[in-house]
């Protein structure tokens, strides 16, 4: 094994990438025996990371966790906001809009939950409603649904619950 001093090693201008340091160097080039043997023998690795076994197996149905129908109706803290949706329809409300914006979203069944999506004010308005059983955190509810919901850059999380499936406790949203 050759050491070089790092003085001799320079990038694209010049400059050596890390000056007075001895680091070793090997050279195997995919022309050389080892190197043959070397790529050979990580080809089957390569391959094997392409199959899908058994346990990779998942679903490619659509979810049906939430009926094309059924009226989804979500909430978040920290900022409060809420709101609920229907068919191609999405009402987001927040302290400050008690009344809430109105706007048109597109549903779309992925492989373990709903996805809406739409346009809110000028910025793209992307919510997944996933099964997983979710706490507001501030009362004792227990929701079925876990929401993850993107305004523009904002992130925000949440829980959501439908008549179907509604939320588990004594008190009223």
């Amino acid at each position: 094994m050759r050491f070089w001093r790092a003085r001799d090693i320079r990038d694209g201008q010049g400059e050596a990438l890390r000056k007075g340091h001895a680091m070793p160097m090997t050279r195997i080039s995919h022309r050389s025996p080892l190197g043959r043997w070397l790529a050979l023998a990580a080809l089957p690795l390569l391959l094997a990371g392409c199959q899908r076994g058994a346990e990779a197996e998942r679903s490619v149905d659509p979810y049906d966790g939430i009926a094309a129908d059924e009226t989804v109706r979500f909430l978040g803290t920290e900022p409060f906001w809420g709101g609920e949706t229907a068919g191609s329809t999405l009402t987001y409300d927040t302290p400050e809009n008690p009344e809430g914006t109105t706007i048109t979203v597109e549903r779309f069944a992925g492989n373990n939950g709903l996805s809406i999506a739409g346009d809110l004010e000028g910025a793209p308005f992307d919510m997944v409603v996933t099964p997983g059983e979710c706490s507001d955190g501030m009362s004792d509810r227990s929701y079925p649904f876990v929401v993850t919901l993107r305004i523009g850059e904002e992130t925000r999380f949440g829980c959501a619950w439908t008549e179907r499936q509604p939320f588990a406790s004594s008190e009223a949203p």
